[in-house]
């Protein structure tokens, strides 16, 4: 049974509950039957509060990227299939005062990249440059276990801009789970930290345009038109990657030990209370304290390279950093509840009590990627987001695999797509389009429909929309 409540947002009764879908017609229209198999399954959890799906929503592992899942803490239950492998993959974006017509020649940006390079690892594995860091501060302390050379405002009290300017500097947990790490994870993990991995992580140099009916909140956030701003994807690396799987087998075993399930085997869940609950959201933390740190490590290393190209002067203060995968204790409705966020992105309006203190005028910047050689948006929530729990996109959303994208879609394509020969190219640093064409933009939706969606929707308003001119993709 369907439901239209207007403005993008359809009600879908299923067997097992209601699924929520923001989308506008196209989008909506394209969702495939895929997405509302893995809905089902999901509400056949119990006691489930609230189920949703953003336009970038498509097929996942156990849960569809693209959802928000909600359980009251008192009886609910925690979902790692809902997290997501990548725990704490997010996105940041750092300002610079550069304009676009400072970067406009090729030769320039081929220079930044390289310099870049130098200090952000872009392959897999990833060799970090900070030996001096240690994993078990950073994993208990977020961004304040990080040796002081590492926060640029450190020394700077009344403006620390690292620790204010982020969703969270810190998760805070029973850190005697970690004693169960094993510790082959330990090294790894500290040889990640500050390391961009591969997949569809990047950083990417960006010139932004204002939006004229959030002109005021741009320039509150220190934005011009024209400015070239640095967006950071990426998320916990080896330590969320490793605790994933091992949970989802405790929680796997434990399940046929309770005798329960649904129609899909890799979507796994436990009751919160119970000790397979507790340990994964306190270990989860700590992976969300790890991504947080290495995205903080990967800006301080772009702005190193920056100031290689430009001098000691330059200063690359942070806009925001979040996140769009994990689970997290939420007050809503007057009442604690457990947000799973699984490929989205909280978007908090002005004067909600979750805010930072620096954005409690505001809102915070929701930061939404688009795909190589398409926009990007920073963008702001408002109030009617509630309806939502104010989650909204986390970016364009994939429309084929990599496989079939590698099929369909031709190396000219990509080049087409990236400007490849123009004063506008959008510029690489692999040496070949063809060793990352699985994340060319055909492999994703059309992310300025995702954004007309969202803001259709009422979830949230386009504060600047930033194209690209480079990007730094790891493999």
């Amino acid at each position: 049974m369907l439901k239209d409540h207007g403005n993008n947002h359809r009600e879908i009764t299923l067997q097992h509950g209601k699924l929520h879908v923001f989308a506008n017609d196209e989008v909506y229209e394209n969702l495939g039957h895929k997405v509302y198999e893995m809905a089902d399954n999901n509400l056949s959890i119990p006691r489930n509060v609230y189920m949703s799906y953003t336009p970038d929503a498509h097929v996942g592992i156990g849960t569809c990227i693209g959802t928000t899942a909600v359980w009251n803490m008192k009886d609910g239950f925690v979902s790692p299939s809902i997290v997501g492998s990548d725990i704490g993959c997010g996105m940041r974006v750092h300002l610079t005062p550069l304009k676009k017509e400072d970067i406009v020649d090729k030769k320039l940006r081929r220079e930044m990249i390289k310099a870049i390079e130098k200090y952000v690892p872009a392959n897999e594995r990833g060799a970090t440059h900070y030996q001096n860091i240690r994993v078990e501060k950073i994993v208990s302390e977020g961004i304040h276990g990080l040796p002081p050379q590492y926060v640029p405002d450190y020394y700077t009290p009344k403006n620390r801009r690292s620790l204010t300017h982020v969703e969270h500097d810190k998760f805070t947990y029973d850190t005697d789970y970690l004693d169960t790490i094993p510790d082959k994870m330990w090294s790894r993990a500290w040889q990640q930290v500050g390391t961009l991995g591969g997949g569809n992580h990047f950083v990417e140099l960006q010139h932004i345009s204002i939006r004229e009916e959030n002109r005021e909140i741009a320039e509150k956030w220190g934005l011009f038109d024209g400015q070239v701003v640095v967006m950071i994807h990426s998320g916990s690396r080896a330590w969320g990657g490793m605790l994933g799987p091992k949970y989802t087998k405790d929680f796997r075993a434990a399940m046929e030990k309770w005798g329960v399930g649904t129609a899909d085997p890799n979507l796994v869940f436990a009751p919160i209370d119970t000790e397979e609950g507790q340990r994964y959201l306190n270990l989860m933390y700590s992976a969300l304290n790890y991504a947080v740190v290495n995205r903080h490590m990967i800006a301080y290393g772009v702005r190193e390279g920056l100031r290689d190209v430009f001098g000691s002067d330059m200063e690359t203060p942070v806009l925001y950093d979040l996140m769009h995968n994990y689970a997290l204790k939420e007050f809503h409705r007057n009442q604690p509840m457990l947000i799973h966020r699984k490929g989205t992105t909280r978007a908090l309006p002005a004067g909600h009590f979750l805010n930072r203190e620096a954005y409690k005028e505001t809102g915070h910047p929701a930061l939404i990627p688009g795909s190589m050689g398409t926009s990007s948006y920073i963008m702001v929530g408002e109030t009617s987001g509630e309806k939502n729990f104010y989650s909204i996109c986390h970016g364009a959303g994939r429309v084929r695999s990599r496989r079939a994208t590698k099929e369909l879609v031709s190396v000219d394509q990509f080049a087409q797509s990236m400007k490849v020969g123009t004063e506008e190219e959008v510029l690489v640093n692999q040496r070949t389009l063809q060793s990352i064409l699985d994340e060319c933009p055909q492999a994703y939706k059309d992310v300025d429909q995702v954004i007309d969606s969202v803001v259709g929707a009422g979830l949230a308003s386009v504060v600047a929309e930033c194209k690209p001119m480079a990007v730094i993709k790891g493999v």
